[in-house]
């Protein structure tokens, strides 16, 4: 963590102190279980799961309330840890951000619509109908125009990055999401699927996952720092949060598979369709990256990072809006509950990558 005001170009980068928690060390097999814990829970409950599936934000929203409070209550203390402050003194060290931001914002919505468009309309065409082909086009759209947020903060964690550079991408990208994700992704969706997305509903989708959690956690920052102090609010409180930003993470994933338990299980060759784009243009977003932080010769704990933010998804945020525009039982919510199938394995074997190649880059002096 930054201290208020900090030059991040004079930090350390973080190591990984006192080894991998409990969480971490088996992320991919809480994330294995809670998935099929959800798709048991939504074939064995259906009436259930068809009760919360239909609990919304007013009549006709499409935002489904379970889900925004368990993304509120897992995003907002991430978002306390973010210090928009920092954004300022990344001039210093431009490379790393901007290479991380062309990857997000210019090249990873445009290749995926492309190699979406490709794979359904083309390559695949003889499995799925027209009408899926365009659900499923959407879905990686709208997966790939939500830059990570939530998990960043564990790759980060799992490669040693630099966490004070972290927390600047983190930022910078969480307030240009404001401003592009619903412009690239009506544009994107529409140009490449044919669908159109109600700007209404994509707007209220922003709102309720981006600007609330937020906003909330930017206040709260701002409250508690100035009433108790940052050692107390990074020493004593925001540890407090771990546990329920775990829980409320899993319980999400538990609840997108009971949303989705119909379609995973009966539509599983689909599954493995969609999964081949959206891993491929992870791993191609992961290796650009890296490849242009190494041509600049960026430092290996900024070049880590960078990369997996580059290559990661808000699959979070992805669902739900999936959800709000298109239902539940959609192709194109199918199409996001696989990227989030695809992330952690993919991601962890990125990050597995990256700290194999840390001999690429100088040595980093330690302040």
């Amino acid at each position: 963590m930054t201290t208020q005001g900090a030059d991040v170009a004079t930090l350390k980068p973080a190591a990984a102190i006192g080894g991998l928690g409990a969480f971490e060390r088996y992320l991919s097999v809480w994330v294995a279980l809670c998935m099929a814990a959800g798709v048991a829970i939504g074939k064995l409950l259906p009436g259930a799961i068809a009760a919360l599936r239909g609990v919304e934000f007013g009549k006709g929203s499409q935002i489904n309330a379970p889900i925004a409070v368990l993304i509120w209550l897992m995003i907002t203390p991430m978002m306390m840890k973010v210090d928009f402050s920092s954004v300022r003194n990344v001039g210093r060290r431009p490379a790393g951000l901007l290479v991380t931001l062309f990857i997000n914002w210019v090249v990873k919505p445009f290749s995926m619509a492309l190699l979406a468009w490709g794979f359904f309309r083309f390559i695949f065409a003889a499995f799925i109908t027209p009408a899926e082909a365009g659900q499923y086009i959407a879905g990686c759209i709208i997966l790939a125009a939500a830059p990570c947020t939530a998990m960043v903060f564990v790759w980060s964690h799992l490669t040693k990055g630099d966490a004070a550079y972290t927390l600047v991408q983190v930022s910078v990208n969480d307030l240009i999401m404001l401003v592009l994700f619903v412009p690239l992704v009506q544009f994107l969706v529409h140009g490449a699927s044919r669908l159109t997305v109600p700007f209404n509903v994509l707007l209220t989708s922003v709102v309720v996952f981006i600007v609330v959690p937020l906003v909330a956690g930017a206040v709260l920052r701002s409250l508690l720092l100035r009433r108790h102090g940052k050692a107390w609010f990074e020493g004593v409180l925001l540890p407090q949060f771990a546990p329920v930003t775990i829980a409320a993470l899993l319980g999400t994933l538990v609840l997108i598979f009971a949303f989705q338990a119909d379609n995973i299980i009966g539509r599983f060759f689909n599954v493995v369709l969609i999964a081949v784009p959206i891993t491929l243009q992870v791993y191609f977003n992961a290796g650009l990256a890296y490849g242009l932080m190494k041509w600049l010769k960026v430092e290996h704990s900024v070049a880590a990072p960078g990369a997996l933010i580059g290559a990661s998804n808000f699959f979070e945020l992805a669902v739900a809006t999936a959800i709000a525009l298109f239902g539940p039982e959609s192709g194109a919510a199918l199409a996001t509950v696989v990227g989030v199938l695809v992330e952690v394995p993919v991601m962890l074997s990125v990050c597995a990558a990256c700290n194999r190649t840390r001999h690429w880059f100088p040595a980093e002096q330690a302040s």
